[in-house]
């Protein structure tokens, strides 16, 4: 790993040795990264007021492990400040990251992708749109990309997403969503303009995360439930 200065987010931090913090970084050139930083004896530290989501930083990071050293970080520019549901979906698009990316691969769009999400969320658009464009885009970078094409070449009026073989008619009955014709077209084509296409889409999304999240639910989701 090359010792060069980047651009990161803070995902996740957690406390390890007595002060210090294992943090998960979204970098620009090296994805997702684990790094411990010493974090200082007072909580007047510098570096624990930096260790905050959503905060667009500069950071080095050194080591050969896999585990690295977070020997420098400052501030890039000021944090996009998210309120309300508006930061539940930072908090929610952050656990996805951090679930679901590899350590050390380079994703530089994806990282793109989520400082325009957070731009666009900090200037309160609909969250729907923001939400199932991101969730897009990670499944193009995990390699997943969902092929609509079968929603075009068969005429049935609704489909089943079938893990391992994807779209197919709902000729059977089976215990899974099943999804509009017209809705998955829309979704496939970015017309999300209709809110039957946002509901389908989400549930669409929620499906397919869920197979790569093994089942397990996600704690973000919990935030909004409880307004």
């Amino acid at each position: 790993m090359d010792v060069i200065e980047q651009s990161a987010f803070v995902l996740h931090s957690r406390p390890y040795r007595e002060h210090q913090q294992i943090v998960d970084l979204l970098t620009e050139h090296n994805g997702k990264v684990s790094a411990v930083v010493y974090t200082g004896k007072t909580n007047k530290s510098n570096k624990k007021g930096l260790l905050q989501p959503f905060s667009p930083l500069n950071v080095v990071l050194k080591g050969r492990s896999s585990l690295k050293n977070l020997s420098r970080i400052e501030a890039s520019q000021k944090s996009y400040t998210l309120k309300g549901d508006h930061l539940y979906s930072g908090f929610y698009m952050n656990e996805l990251l951090v679930r679901l990316l590899g350590e050390l691969i380079a994703c530089p769009s994806l990282f793109h992708h989520y400082q325009l999400s957070l731009i666009a969320l900090t200037n309160q658009h609909s969250i729907e749109p923001i939400l199932r464009k991101f969730e897009l885009d990670l499944l193009d970078e995990l390699g997943l990309s969902l092929d609509f094409s079968p929603i075009f070449e068969y005429e049935a009026d609704s489909f089943y997403y079938i893990a391992e073989q994807g779209f197919v008619p709902s000729i059977d009955e089976l215990k899974l969503p099943k999804y509009n014709r017209q809705h998955l077209q829309a979704i496939a084509q970015q017309d999300l303009s209709l809110d039957t296409v946002l509901r389908c889409n989400k549930l669409l999304m929620r499906q397919v995360l869920n197979i790569l999240l093994g089942g397990k639910p996600l704690n973000s989701r919990k935030l909004f439930t409880k307004n």
